[in-house]
């Protein structure tokens, strides 16, 4: 029998079951979420692409040291005591000589942290001041060797190539265009006037297809600047989030005991929807690690951010010998040919050159005595002992071949500057960060340090990211392959998912006007 009209208003309407709500929500957080977010996908996906070959420009040691004409010991007059003392420094060793300031040898003597070094003229002793348009211009000359000319653009605070905190103390940066056939553009301190950045014209377009889109460096330089980094990170926890919803719906769309009435096992009748589950499926899991190892770049609240304290570099150091400093002109002397660069430090209490030529090639000499010096390996390791405070030396591991925390990358890789010589030693040491550092046994060099915390960084983002395991790295063109495969099937999944969203978007707005 019917229900009478009175009665069947009188039965309150039934809510749906729990799981249908929360699939509907799912639903509706993968679909709305997305049509903003599968277009940030999808350019960090082709943008990662480019940055396989193209990076953000910087300044290589190769780069440096191979625009740098060769120290001239005739010209040489100043010793390295007297620059010291004409930059108010007294006792450090850590200072720099080379032709880095419009062609001229000066001495870099360091300053305080963060601050741009002080810089002291090797021909006349004088402490000199800020570098101006004209130093820099004469800076640019002398990059070439003359060959080509130069002209003077502008200064700049920052601009889209030089966002690195690492330049900070060399602000604000005279721009110098060069007229050689990549169109190179320098980057030179006011402070030092030396070269600290170089991007030739093809590098500076590039980029704007690959580190400055993929890091979102439009945010870089506006009102938003001071939110950047928030933005990357809720960014990238909001993709993961899409990501997740995503791969649940296309798991639960997908047919897999038998297929639907049309022979397939997805659902979608339109070419595009039935592309963007096909291929969420087969790279959502591709598409949720790199975005959240992207996420991990951004060191999201400090959680690779080591607690250990810093090392105790004084004391591995040691104190200063009582022998003086020999002069460059001794030093250049027991060289084999004339060095780009010599850069004096101290390592177990002794007195060190490191003295380098184009190549990069290093000579390790006595700073005091001008002559090769080979570091006694006994000494060396009793010195690092003290490297890490309230902690002891377990072991002293010699490397041969990198190892997977102590690899080296391409030039125009993230970290593609830094150094990374062998054969090295991995201190071991035992305390509750379990530190190790990476030494330079030939030079006493510090070149790197690894704590717990860091080393889970280094999985979750270096090798999540960029795929940087060292056995794959050197069966390029096989690393090359897969990622741009797995690459083109992000950007395939995040694409169909634009148009896909764009459209759905477009027949709400449509149905609203016509409302």
């Amino acid at each position: 029998m019917p229900i009478p009209a009175a009665r069947r208003s009188s039965v309150p309407p039934s809510r749906p079951p729990l799981a249908a709500r929360a699939k509907r929500w799912l639903y509706l957080t993968h679909r709305w979420a997305g049509v903003v977010l599968c277009l940030f996908f999808a350019m960090w996906f082709i943008s990662g692409v480019v940055m396989m070959y193209v990076g953000y420009p910087k300044l290589t040691a190769h780069e440096r040291l191979s625009h740098l004409a060769p120290l001239d010991a005739a010209r040489i007059a100043v010793t390295p005591a007297q620059a010291l003392a004409a930059a108010g420094v007294d006792g450090s060793p850590d200072l720099v000589l080379a032709a880095t300031r419009g062609g001229a040898p000066v001495y870099e003597v360091p300053a305080a942290h963060g601050q741009a070094p002080k810089v002291v003229d090797a021909v006349t002793g004088a402490l000199l001041p800020a570098a101006d348009a004209a130093v820099a211009q004469a800076t640019g000359d002398a990059w070439f060797g003359g060959q080509y000319a130069s002209r003077y653009r502008s200064t700049v605070i920052e601009d889209v190539y030089t966002h690195s905190r690492a330049l900070d103390a060399h602000r604000p940066l005279h721009r110098v265009d060069m007229g050689d056939p990549a169109h190179t553009r320098l980057y030179i301190s006011s402070s030092t006037g030396a070269v600290v950045l170089d991007a030739t014209r093809a590098e500076r377009a590039w980029n704007y297809a690959g580190a400055w889109i993929h890091w979102l460096y439009p945010f870089r330089g506006t009102a938003l600047d001071p939110w950047w980094h928030d933005i990357v990170v809720w960014l990238s926890i909001a993709g993961v989030v899409v990501a997740l919803t995503g791969t649940i719906v296309g798991i639960l769309r997908w047919r897999f005991p038998r297929p639907y009435a049309s022979g397939s096992r997805s659902p979608y009748r339109d070419s595009m929807m039935r592309w963007h589950h096909i291929s969420g499926l087969l790279f959502a899991a591709i598409t949720i690690t790199w975005i959240f190892s992207g996420l991990m770049s951004m060191n999201p609240w400090k959680l690779f951010t080591s607690s250990a304290a810093p090392l105790a570099r004084s004391a591995y150091a040691g104190p200063a010998g009582a022998d003086p400093l020999a002069p460059p002109r001794a030093l250049i002397a027991a060289l084999p040919s004339p060095p780009m660069e010599l850069r004096w430090a101290r390592a177990a209490g002794q007195e060190l050159v490191r003295a380098r030529g184009a190549s990069g090639a290093t000579h390790v000499l006595s700073a005091t005595a001008a002559r090769p010096e080979v570091l006694d390996e006994g000494v060396l390791r009793g010195a690092a002992a003290a490297l890490v405070p309230g902690a002891h030396l377990t072991q002293t591991q010699v490397l041969r071949d990198y190892d997977i925390y102590y690899y080296a990358r391409d030039e125009h890789a993230m970290m593609g500057h830094v150094e990374k010589p062998l054969p090295v030693w991995r201190l071991v040491y035992d305390n509750p960060q379990a530190t190790w550092v990476y030494l330079d046994p030939k030079t006493g060099q510090i070149l790197d340090r690894q704590d717990r915390s860091t080393r889970a960084g280094r999985w979750l983002f270096a090798f999540l990211h960029s795929w940087d395991w060292t056995a794959l790295l050197t069966r390029r063109p096989l690393w090359d392959a897969l990622l741009i495969f797995l690459s083109l099937g992000g950007a395939a999944l995040s694409l169909t998912g634009v148009v896909i969203g764009w459209r759905r978007l477009g027949r709400k707005l449509r149905a609203l006007q016509g409302n």
